[in-house]
């Protein structure tokens, strides 16, 4: 088991001065602006069992995302709300950077940003998941699996994550005399209640550049990467800075506004989604 933060590649300088290059000129080695997020393909219900579920690539990224949800007992602090928790595995065929054994300090790391995410503006409506208040709720499980690595696994996983939950239905259950709460195997009711969708955008600074969605090689000689959440309003949400670099105050208003742009393709790429599947 790993239990420190994967180190990637050492690039050489040759390498990176030729990105540089073609950054200069406004364009990357896969024929992308600066601004432009790498081909999206997001695909919904792909595991039969779960209560909801997606496999999201973006470029060569891949992450699948599945949806459990079972009965559990509330926090002793939020008797009225249900449970979210999400979990993330890198799966060691998905990279050579991967080690097999418990989750490390990427996965953990990756994990608490969706999580944050989604917590933060209430994406998910855990009021809606009461059984009964202070005694039984809905536990939802997210949970994460790298399948592929070429970079950006930050908004390939928060996408997966917000089209499973959007994804997902209640399963059906009935109350016995007793009080306890029997879950109806295989039947599934009422859509997860969601209040908004959000998605993450990430921003990494190659020299003195901004660029949108970094491929392994880009996040292997950026300098910093700025990973930003946004509501369906454009609000921010979220925001997690990775990397030993910094930015200037002027740098992150430029990422902020590129990030922002982008969103707007992730979120039209979930709307696509949505409407393949209701198909």
């Amino acid at each position: 088991m790993s239990i420190s933060p994967y180190k990637p590649p050492i690039t050489p300088l040759i390498v990176k001065e030729s990105y540089l290059n073609m950054l200069r000129k406004g364009v990357r080695p896969d024929n992308r602006d600066l601004k432009t997020p790498r081909l999206i393909e997001i695909k919904t219900g792909v595991v039969e069992k779960a209560e909801g579920s997606a496999l999201v690539k973006l470029g060569d990224t891949q992450v699948m995302a599945g949806v459990k949800i079972d009965v559990g007992s509330p926090f002793k602090d939020t008797p009225d709300q249900g449970v979210l928790m999400v979990h993330a595995e890198f799966v060691p065929l998905a990279s050579p950077l991967f080690e097999p054994g418990p989750p490390d300090e990427n996965a953990i790391e990756l994990a608490r940003v969706v999580d944050r995410s989604l917590r933060e503006v209430n994406a998910v409506d855990l009021q809606s998941l009461v059984i009964r208040r202070g005694e039984k709720v809905w536990t939802v499980w997210v949970d994460l699996y790298v399948l592929d690595h070429n970079g950006n696994l930050y908004d390939a996983s928060m996408l997966a994550a917000m089209a499973a939950l959007l994804d997902s239905r209640l399963p059906d259950y009935e109350e016995l005399e007793t009080g306890e709460i029997v879950v109806k195997k295989g039947v599934k009711g009422d859509p997860l209640k969601i209040n908004t969708r959000v998605v993450t955008v990430t921003v990494a600074k190659i020299g003195d550049y901004l660029v949108v969605d970094p491929s392994l090689e880009e996040e292997a000689i950026s300098d910093v990467r700025l990973v930003i959440a946004f509501d369906e309003k454009g609000r921010i949400v979220g925001m997690q800075k990775t990397g030993a670099g910094g930015l200037s105050f002027d740098e992150v208003d430029r990422a902020v506004e590129v990030a922002r742009e982008a969103s707007v393709v992730y979120f039209k790429a979930l709307e696509e989604s949505l409407g393949r599947a209701g198909g």
